[in-house]
């Protein structure tokens, strides 16, 4: 099951944007589990992404960063599902 975590912050429309393909693409894949972290809670987050926000992790990996693609989104879940098989 893949992992898939939103790191973003309060009030980022681009991080807005990001949820709103999350919400999307996620229902084709009921195995994903969906985390949002805030960098404004992490200090380690906000050190590595404070210039990069939003950013979808795929297994801990960064998959994007600023602007979400749903096609390049689904194809890294179904690889994501493929390898944990």
């Amino acid at each position: 099951m893949p992992r898939v975590t939103l790191v973003g912050k309060p009030g980022c429309h681009l991080c807005d944007d990001a949820r709103a393909v999350l919400a999307e693409v996620l229902p084709e894949f009921p195995s994903a589990q969906l985390e949002e972290r805030s960098i404004l809670d992490d200090p380690e987050l906000h050190e590595r992404f404070v210039e990069e926000i939003p950013v979808v992790l795929i297994e801990e990996r960064v998959h994007t960063i600023w602007r979400v693609d749903a096609d390049r989104l689904r194809r890294a879940l179904t690889d994501a599902e493929e390898a944990s098989a």
